[in-house]
C-alpha cells in the first residue's frame, strides 16, 4: 500500500492501515520505528542515521526509500547530504502512528502458546 498524497486518505481507518502496513507488516519495520522516532527529534541524513542506529547505510537508504514513498518523511536537498524529518502527513497524524508502536510492541511482547 503506498500513497501519494494526503488527500487521498477517505478516513482515519485508511491511515491507521497504512501506519500498520510500513510500521508493522514487514520484517525490518522496527527499524522504520527507530528511524522516524529519530527524525522526530532531530533532521539527519541516511549517514547520521546509520551511524547513529548502528544499522547499515543501505538498510537505512532502503527504508527511507519507503517512509519517502509513503509520504511519512520529507527529504531536504538532494544526493549524499539530503536531511529527512518527518513529513506534516505525519506530525499531523502521530496519534496514530503512536497507537500503531504500542500495538506492535504489544505483539512483540505477547507470550505464544502452542498446544
Amino acid at each position: 500500500m503506498s500513497f501519494k498524497t494526503e488527500k487521498e486518505f477517505k478516513n482515519p481507518q485508511q491511515i491507521k492501515m497504512l501506519l500498520w502496513s510500513v510500521f508493522a507488516g514487514s520484517k525490518g519495520c522496527i527499524n522504520r520505528v527507530k528511524i522516524v522516532l529519530k527524525i522526530k527529534q532531530t533532521p539527519l541524513n541516511i549517514n547520521q542515521l546509520s551511524q547513529v542506529l548502528g544499522l547499515d547505510y543501505k538498510v537505512v537508504e532502503h527504508h527511507m526509500k519507503t517512509l519517502e514513498k509513503n509520504n511519512l518523511v520529507t527529504k531536504i536537498g538532494e544526493k549524499y547530504g539530503a536531511m529527512f524529518h518527518i513529513s506534516n502527513f505525519l506530525e499531523y497524524n502521530i496519534g496514530a502512528l503512536d497507537e500503531a508502536i504500542d500495538k506492535l510492541d504489544r505483539k512483540m511482547n505477547s507470550k505464544k502458546v502452542y498446544l
